[in-house]
């Protein structure tokens, strides 16, 4: 079972093609991340649109990506903006639920420089996720929050129990911080989602698996031994990958979720 990102092309407009695509190629799931930074708001007849399309295909629904927020955002000093955010989150935990999945990933922006700024910041972020909590407990949604700046991230984890909020490892981001192998395997017991992608180490690619410097053997022996339960999940894109059509991309695409599939199995069977 493999999973790829919706926006490998695009992230708005019509996903149908996309989904299509993805079914030929032969993935099994989907991680949704269409309008990911936006501040769009699922309609319902949208979701079940979405939702007869995934099963025309074929395909299941591994994860989420919510948005943060432009002016709808979940941790805006401005508390209507916050507010806003809130609805914004619960949108795609009504969402995800609805099309049989339980995880929505969401960013938590970077914490301010200044004290008090700093501190309304972490204060409306804990108002957010208490008020959203509720919610998706009722929804059997869980948040991963996806690893930017580690030290923020582990005051999130050591707040919230696991049955609420776990982490989303994102092998790019942990790729250019240099840390972040070493900090997934100390987390690995919150590991509930991932966005597997590669790079060079000096921004963010989202290139295909195997095509940078990310060290794929270690982390297939983290992910081995840790709480991560689903498919192996990528987040990669065409921009940066050197290929203009999408089937070949595609195409690539599944050999290296599948090549890393198999040495993640291959890590659960060594001693």
């Amino acid at each position: 079972m493999l999973s790829i990102t919706s926006d490998y092309a695009r992230s708005e407009g019509c996903p149908e093609p996309c989904l299509r695509r993805i079914a030929e190629t032969g993935f099994t799931h989907v991680h949704w991340c269409h309008q990911w930074n936006t501040d769009f708001l699922y309609d319902a007849c949208e979701i079940e649109q979405i939702a007869a399309w995934l099963g025309e295909y074929g395909l299941a629904l591994c994860d989420l990506h919510g948005s943060e927020g432009v002016e709808k955002c979940w941790h805006s000093p401005r508390e209507y903006e916050r507010q806003a955010g809130v609805e914004l989150v619960r949108n795609r935990i009504a969402m995800v639920a609805r099309l049989g999945s339980d995880v929505v990933i969401m960013h938590i922006g970077s914490e301010p420089i200044r004290g008090e700024e700093r501190s309304r910041y972490w204060e409306q972020l804990w108002r957010s996720l208490d008020a959203i909590e509720p919610f998706a407990r009722k929804h059997g949604v869980r948040i991963a929050i996806e690893n930017g700046i580690f030290p923020q991230l582990r005051k999130v984890l050591e707040r919230y129990p696991p049955d609420y909020v776990g982490l989303c490892y994102d092998s790019g981001h942990g790729n250019v911080s240099k840390d972040g192998l070493d900090e997934v395997e100390a987390l690995k017991d919150r590991l509930i989602s991932m966005h597997l992608h590669d790079n060079d180490g000096t921004g963010d690619q989202h290139k295909l698996l195997f095509t940078g410097t990310v060290d794929w053997p270690r982390l297939a022996r983290t992910v081995a031994t840790s709480a991560y339960g689903k498919c192996v999940s990528m987040e990669v894109s065409m921009k940066n990958s050197g290929i203009e059509d999408e089937e070949p991309f595609l195409a690539k695409a599944f050999d290296g979720g599948t090549a890393f599939a198999a040495m993640v199995a291959e890590a659960k069977t060594t001693p």
